[in-house]
C-alpha cells in the first residue's frame, strides 16, 4: 500500500512561551523551538504500522520553506520511507484552501492508495484533510481513532458523542484525517536520525507542481487572519504565573480553597 502522510511544522508549546507581537499581526517567532505537529506524528506512526503489516510504503510531506526538511527528516527517522518538500515563496500567506490546492497537486503526482493528515494543526481549524478529500473526490473520514485493512478496503472508527464508538467502511484510495491516541508514536533515536540526515529530499515548487502562483498564497486567500490578542481577564478569572510546576501548586492550592480538592 502506497500511503502519503501529510506533515506540518509547527512551534512547540511545551518548549515555548508563546507571545503575541505588540502589533498583533502574530506572535513572535524568534528564537522559538518547532517540532512536527503532533496529530500528524500520529499520522504517520499509524501509516507505517499499515505499511509493515500489508508492505508499500510511506512518504511524508510537507508544504513549507526549507526548514520543513527537519519534520519531514524526523518522520523518516520514525520509520517513514520517502520525504517531499514543498517550497515556494509563492505559497507563503496560503490559508487552507490553497494548501489543500497545492498539496493535491502533489498527490497527482505520485499513486497514492491512502492520504493521512493529522485531525488538526496548531491554527485548529480542522480543514485541510476534507478540503484536499473534496478536491481529489476521494471518500474521507475525519477523526479516525481506529484502522483495520480489510480485503483492500478500510474499516475505520470515530468517537461520536457520549464516548461511543462507531465504525465504517471506506474504499481505497481515500483521505483521513488522523485523532491523537490512535496509537503510541515510536521515540527517534540519534541512529536513526544520523540515519537519514543525508538522504535527498525533493523541492517542489510551483512551476513543478503546475500550480497558477495567482491561486494560491496571501494573494488568493479567503481566509485571513486579522488580529491575535490575549482575552481580557474576566470577572473571578486569575492567570497564573511562573514555572510549570509552579503554576501546577498554586493551582492545587486554589482548588482546595475553593473546596475542588480535599
Amino acid at each position: 500500500m502506497e500511503i502519503l502522510v501529510c506533515v506540518k511544522r509547527v512551534p512547540d508549546t511545551a518548549e515555548n512561551e508563546i507571545e503575541i507581537k505588540s502589533d498583533g499581526t502574530d506572535i513572535k517567532r524568534d528564537d522559538l523551538v518547532y517540532s512536527v505537529n503532533e496529530w500528524d506524528n500520529y499520522a504517520v506512526e499509524e501509516a507505517i504500522q499499515i505499511r509493515d503489516k500489508v508492505g508499500g510504503s510511506v512518504t511524508v510531506i510537507t508544504v513549507g520553506d526549507e526548514e520543513g526538511e527537519e519534520v519531514l527528516r524526523r518522520q523518516m527517522a520514525m520509520g517513514a520511507d520517502n520525504g517531499i518538500l514543498l517550497s515556494d515563496s509563492a505559497f507563503e500567506g496560503s490559508d487552507g484552501r490553497g494548501i489543500a490546492t497545492i498539496l493535491k497537486a502533489a498527490v497527482e503526482k505520485g499513486k497514492y492508495d491512502l492520504i493521512m493528515t493529522g485531525a488538526q494543526a496548531d491554527d485548529g481549524a480542522a480543514q485541510v484533510g476534507g478540503m484536499l478529500a473534496a478536491m481529489l473526490d476521494l471518500p474521507y473520514a475525519s477523526l479516525v481513532n481506529k484502522v483495520e485493512v480489510d480485503n483492500g478496503k478500510l474499516k475505520v472508527g470515530r468517537e461520536i458523542e457520549g464516548g461511543n464508538q462507531e465504525m465504517n467502511e471506506i474504499e481505497l484510495p481515500c483521505v483521513l484525517s488522523i485523532q491523537t491516541g490512535i496509537n503510541e508514536p515510536r521515540y527517534v533515536g540519534i541512529r536513526g536520525i544520523r540515519k537519514v540526515a543525508s538522504v535527498e529530499i525533493p523541492t517542489l515548487a510551483a512551476g513543478d507542481l503546475g500550480i497558477d502562483a495567482a491561486t494560491v498564497g496571501a494573494g488568493a486567500a479567503r481566509v485571513k487572519r486579522v488580529d491575535y490578542f490575549t482575552p481580557e481577564m474576566g470577572e473571578g478569572a486569575e492567570i497564573l504565573e511562573g514555572s510549570m510546576e509552579e503554576k501546577i501548586d498554586k493551582l492545587i492550592e486554589l482548588l482546595k480553597a475553593k473546596g475542588g480538592l480535599k
